[in-house]
């Protein structure tokens, strides 16, 4: 597959994505990357405050938005 091929196959996959599965992509996106402390905890609401919001957007759409 070509890269821009690939590109936009990629990004009709990202458009197509349920809002619970984008909310905790990213969520998991920021633990791998976090240098405030999100890697090294054990529950997500120990982590950084950007890690918190990413984890409450979650279980958010987790619930169905009723939260």
């Amino acid at each position: 597959m070509s890269g821009a091929r690939a590109t936009r196959v990629i990004a009709a996959v990202r458009q197509a994505e349920l809002p619970m599965l984008r909310a905790y992509r990213l969520w998991h996106e920021h633990t791998r990357k976090c240098a405030d402390g999100c890697r090294t905890v054990r529950k997500a609401q120990d982590g950084c405050e950007g890690g918190r919001e990413l984890w409450d957007a979650y279980r958010r759409a987790y619930a169905g938005g009723a939260r």
